[in-house]
């Protein structure tokens, strides 16, 4: 998993009927900038978290390489209570 913020949204006129109804998304990460899907609802300027190669395609049940699968929320000491 890796951390990323996101940074807007990507549409698509055509694509794979496996990926309808999928929300596409822009993710910047310290390794550059991706598309991922959206499982989670994420909007712009959130951080979320970011998962790759089988395990997106399993989380999302289609053809993708990314998926969002949390949003983060920020802690002022870092552990739930």
């Amino acid at each position: 998993m890796i951390r990323g913020l996101v940074t807007g949204s990507v549409w698509a006129t055509k694509k794979s009927p496996r990926l309808g109804g999928q929300i596409l998304l822009r993710v910047q990460t310290p390794q550059g900038e991706l598309v991922a899907a959206d499982l989670v609802g994420a909007g712009e300027g959130e951080q979320v978290l970011v998962v790759h190669g089988n395990t997106a395609r399993q989380e999302c049940s289609a053809p993708v390489d990314a998926a969002i699968i949390a949003i983060l929320d920020e802690r002022s000491d870092g552990y739930d209570h």
